[in-house]
């Protein structure tokens, strides 16, 4: 009987240390946005760095794996030089930023890198203020392949900082207007810091 009452307390105790294992987190950070200058097609386009915000959702498939959900929202401008505009035109746009991607962590104590990879959207919309000098312009959605490492440290059960970076691979935005398409692919840098919680 006693063998049993201690079998019994010994699986509730580890079904209770189970369910209080935190599988996922949220994590908002503070994104700089760096993007190369784009030539092609005899089009140009050089964007201006900026910065912007994260917000992350992720779930814990096994200690070392895991899926990530991103939202990044960021402001900034374009500019478009072509024959018929040799001094530049610019637009300025709104970067929206929905992606999906698969986390591999490694634990180190209180030291946790990590890689990530996934796929999703940049929502790039014009908008129409005195910094947009064209009225022609059309939302671009682009879709592209996020890649990223980055470490994140540990400063409680329940919280880390995490600072990474991430790039976005994507085709280079023309806002609807045939000549601006430089019909090449582009890199966006984003370095981002951060704090995530754990629940």
């Amino acid at each position: 009987m006693k063998k049993t009452i201690w079998l019994g307390a010994l699986l509730l105790s580890a079904a209770v240390m189970h369910g209080q294992e935190s599988r996922q987190d949220v994590s908002v950070s503070a994104i700089g946005i760096f993007a190369p200058q784009v030539n092609g097609n005899s089009a140009q386009l050089n964007t201006n760095s900026t910065t912007g915000f994260l917000a992350s959702y992720r779930y814990m498939l096994t200690p070392r794996s895991a899926l990530e959900l991103n939202y990044s929202f960021a402001q900034y401008t374009d500019i478009f030089r072509t024959s018929f505009y040799p001094n530049g035109l610019r637009i300025h746009a709104r970067q929206q930023e929905l992606t999906g991607a698969y986390v591999y962590n490694m634990n180190f104590r209180r030291i946790n890198p990590f890689l990530e990879a996934g796929v999703g959207g940049f929502i790039l919309t014009p908008i129409r203020d005195f910094q947009t000098q064209t009225l022609d312009t059309k939302q671009n959605t682009n879709i592209g392949a996020l890649f990223g490492a980055g470490v994140a440290y540990e400063l409680s059960p329940s919280y880390d900082i995490r600072v990474q970076y991430r790039g976005f691979l994507l085709k280079s935005p023309n806002f609807g207007i045939d000549n601006f398409k430089t019909n090449r692919y582009e890199i966006i840098s984003m370095p981002t810091v951060g704090v995530a919680y754990h629940f």
